[in-house]
């Protein structure tokens, strides 16, 4: 099984700003999202702190967050990257997997990606991602670079929100409208 120890609290930041993106939704009624815990089961403890030190994952998780926008069922995924390329490894074929079968169901899916060196918050469609996981499957690079993503996806703050990515989901309904035509 695998284990999870102090690596796993990576993006917290950004799931954090999420979190509180999130709330702000929830009180302007705009969107109902929540954060999906992963469940594990715990191995050591810290007897003075309390603090779980190790513990294994009791299942695979899909992804981050999942809830409502307006009557749209909605899953993501938050990401962090410190260079100017994403490592795909960082994304599991189960959440590809099930990403798109949210997808066939009516829903949207995405992740945001957090380029931390530029600050930059991005809003990966699954259709994009799907077309750097398609060249990986078929022996291309590993990974995407800065370069190659459409910078019309950028999330913003605003208004007090921290990541406004419900601008980009529209953005994303409304090109995938025109690719479904």
């Amino acid at each position: 099984m695998p284990t999870w120890n102090s690596r796993g609290l990576r993006g917290s930041a950004l799931e954090d700003l999420i979190n509180r993106t999130n709330e702000k939704y929830a009180e302007e009624k705009l969107a109902l999202i929540q954060k999906i815990p992963t469940p594990i089961t715990p191995v050591k403890i810290n007897q003075d702190t309390r603090h779980i030190t190790l513990a294994y994952f009791e299942q695979k998780s899909t992804v981050d967050y999942i809830g409502a926008v307006q009557g749209i069922p909605v899953c993501f995924d938050a990401k962090e990257c410190k260079t100017n390329t994403f490592p795909l490894q960082n994304i599991h074929e189960h959440q590809v997997d099930f990403m798109k079968k949210f997808e066939e169901q009516g829903g949207i899916a995405f992740f945001i990606i957090n380029f931390t060196a530029r600050n930059f918050y991005y809003y990966l469609t699954l259709r994009k991602l799907l077309e750097f996981w398609n060249r990986m499957k078929n022996g291309g690079r590993k990974s995407f670079r800065f370069e190659e993503i459409d910078t019309q996806y950028e999330i913003v703050s605003k208004n007090s929100i921290f990541v406004h990515y419900l601008e980009k989901i529209q953005q994303d309904l409304d090109e995938r409208d025109k690719f479904l035509e």
